[in-house]
């Protein structure tokens, strides 16, 4: 036991943090998108790809990536 308490098993503890369990749901969202797409023909890919990178940006920007897509 160290001297700040039993910190140490906090991260044993199981996923109850909705905040938490959302974002490994998203992560293996990613996984999933990312692995159907590397199951594509070659030629296919970059603009599956080029999809998700859109995507994930406007998530990350708090758009819904029609802005960029339209040129403006």
């Amino acid at each position: 036991m160290s001297e700040y308490g039993d910190v140490g098993h906090a991260e044993q503890a199981p996923m109850t943090n909705p905040t938490t369990v959302h974002e490994v749901q998203a992560d293996e969202a990613i996984v999933s998108r990312i692995s159907l797409v590397e199951d594509q023909p070659l030629a296919d890919r970059a603009p599956a790809f080029e999809q998700l990178v859109d995507e994930l940006r406007a998530h990350l920007e708090g758009t819904d990536g029609e802005a960029r897509r339209s040129g403006a």
